[in-house]
């Protein structure tokens, strides 16, 4: 990832702003998913609810994130690899959820392309694969 987060914002096109500098900053210091009510806790009242999510949904649109499911229905996010953006995701690949911490992490082990029948078009693929994270394990 870029060196600093005002870099990251200009990369994909977005205003520079010190919300949008505090809230990357906590993916730049995560090495796991950071889910909405997560983030809400480490900002400790820094922006409100509204302005949370429209920053995650900008930095999503932009390339600059991705949303993973957890297994409790919780959105979580994560930072994109430096290939992503706006245009095109890369985000095919494994996502791994931790059965004690409940973290999420994106690993670098790689989907394998699907063969589907005619007339299927994939928009998005996702592969998730629970147990004990490093940590707990």
């Amino acid at each position: 990832m870029e060196n600093s987060t005002e870099q990251v914002l200009k990369k994909h096109g977005l205003k520079n702003t010190r919300q949008r500098n505090v809230v990357l900053e906590e993916f730049f210091k995560s090495n796991n998913a950071l889910s909405q009510p997560e983030l809400e806790k480490r900002l400790k009242g820094e922006m409100d609810r509204v302005t949370l999510y429209r920053i995650l949904s900008s930095f999503e649109e932009s390339g600059i994130l991705h949303s993973i499911l957890d297994r409790q229905g919780t959105m979580n996010y994560a930072s994109c690899n430096a290939s992503c953006s706006a245009a095109h995701h890369h985000d095919e690949h494994l996502h791994f959820n931790c059965d004690n911490c409940h973290k999420i992490f994106c690993l670098d082990v790689k989907i394998p392309a699907v063969n589907l029948p005619a007339g299927f078009q994939v928009a998005q693929l996702s592969l998730t694969a629970t147990g004990l994270c490093d940590t707990c394990s």
